[in-house]
């Protein structure tokens, strides 16, 4: 973690937030006003209860219920997270600190009650994961990366209303932040969505990714358009004078999915998968050239706001694979990936593996990402413009594969991605910090808009599977 952000946070800490936070919790623990009982005047909410997601599912259950679901209501609880930052805590020996814990369940941090996220179990459950309260009331962005939020010390939660209803039991505040319509909103989200290691790496980079595309220029399409899919309706249906609005989507499908029970596992997984689904196109040609018959295979980063893929690339793997036949039997194969078994690990010469490698400040290549002091990326990249006429018009990358002679019948393609791979996760069960069980839970989705097919019968050598 860089040490501006770092002593950002210390400074609105010191400043008063952290005080003014711990004054609500003495002052308002356990105070719930019933939804639209006040005309104006006064809110009641305040302290813990203002805090407590519970407290908002009073109002707000639609969008309890979708981020009850998320992977920031997971956040604390994951338990390749856990597992991780436990060792990141003894292999550092504390140095490390809110590393990790400073994003997956950053009030507690700045309600003091934890310093390194090994007490997390201990806590309230509203001090775990990325509640409701922590984004709602941020003020500002003072960083970044590694949460360098700032969290205001009015009790009043923002959205993205101009007017807010005034019955609503609590203080509200319009917030370009909280306004998916307004392009300086990601940056709220990208304060956690872009990591920097102690070792000065930038691992993650979604945020940084999304600047530089056409989505935060020309197209002003924040993280929220895509995270937050809007929608008609009411957002808290209960409150007296709350009118239809646009309301979004709080469960931010994205890549991760919940390994343990927890609520709408399903719902996120049908979500992440449809997510997914939608990212990718892909065309797959086959043809005969004079030095043999080959297949291209074209990837099109067509609807990610950033490169692909994003996050946490060190742990996440997306391959091609790729098979051809004649006559019913497999004649070349690449990419096909046992289960369980690491994507990187198949000596596979052709293999077309997306995913960053990490290495640290002795240039040995680590799956630990707080050891990262470099790293190599190989991604799909983004749309930089919408300029046809210029280079970053194209945000599709081909690869050709040798095929044997003669020239198969049929060939197929897909791409295939876990959001962990089993390097890291193999690990982590060696050194006794996750259970197998959890680590043999992480799934492997098929994007539906790369999966392809290609016969001679159909197709010949001048038509490709588009």
């Amino acid at each position: 973690m860089s040490a501006t952000p770092r002593a950002r946070r210390r400074a609105s800490w010191r400043g008063g937030v952290g005080a003014a936070l711990a004054a609500l919790a003495v002052a308002g623990a356990g105070v719930v006003a019933a939804c639209g009982t006040k005309d104006d005047g006064p809110p009641p909410l305040s302290g813990e209860a203002l805090m407590n997601p519970e407290t908002c599912r009073s109002c707000h259950e639609e969008h309890f219920r979708q981020w009850s679901g998320s992977m920031h209501a997971y956040a604390g609880e994951d338990p390749v997270f856990v597992a991780m930052n436990k060792r990141m805590q003894r292999e550092t020996k504390g140095a490390a600190g809110s590393l990790c814990v400073g994003c997956h369940a950053p009030l507690a941090v700045r309600m003091g009650r934890t310093t390194d996220g090994l007490n997390l179990a201990e806590l309230p459950a509203y001090m775990r994961g990325v509640t409701c309260y922590f984004c709602h009331s941020t003020d500002a962005v003072e960083g970044t990366h590694n949460n360098p939020l700032r969290l205001a010390a009015d009790g009043a939660l923002r959205g993205p209303f101009a007017d807010p209803a005034k019955a609503a039991p609590h203080k509200s505040a319009y917030s370009p932040l909280h306004d998916r319509e307004s392009p300086e909103s990601s940056a709220l989200c990208g304060a956690c969505h872009d990591v920097v290691t102690p070792a000065g790496a930038h691992i993650e980079r979604t945020f940084t990714e999304w600047q530089g595309s056409v989505y935060a220029g020309v197209g002003k399409l924040s993280c929220g358009k895509c995270h937050m899919d809007g929608r008609e309706g009411l957002a808290a249906p209960g409150v007296a004078g709350v009118g239809v609005r646009t309301v979004h989507d709080h469960g931010f499908p994205a890549v991760d999915i919940a390994l343990t029970p927890f609520p709408e596992a399903e719902a996120q997984r049908r979500a992440v998968q449809a997510f997914l689904d939608n990212t990718l196109i892909a065309k797959l040609c086959v043809r005969q050239l004079p030095t043999g018959v080959v297949a291209e295979v074209t990837l099109d980063n067509a609807f990610a706001g950033h490169k692909f893929p994003s996050g946490a690339n060190q742990d996440r793997r997306a391959w091609v694979e790729l098979v051809a036949s004649r006559g019913g039997a497999e004649v070349f194969v690449s990419g096909r990936v046992p289960d369980g078994k690491a994507a990187a690990s198949i000596g596979d010469p052709n293999l077309w593996l997306l995913r960053d490698k990490i290495f640290d400040v002795a240039g040995k290549e680590t799956h630990m990402f707080w050891e990262a002091a470099r790293f190599e990326a190989e991604q799909l990249p983004a749309a930089t413009t919408n300029d046809p006429q210029a280079p970053g018009f194209v945000h599709s990358v081909t690869r050709t594969y040798p095929l044997p002679s003669p020239a198969p019948d049929r060939v197929t393609m897909r791409v295939r991605m876990r959001p962990l791979d089993f390097e890291l996760l193999d690990d982590l069960v060696a050194s006794g910090d996750l259970d197998r069980e959890i680590a043999a839970r992480v799934p492997t989705y098929d994007l539906a808009g790369t999966v392809k097919e290609w016969t001679a019968a159909s197709l010949g050598f001048t038509r490709c599977a588009e």
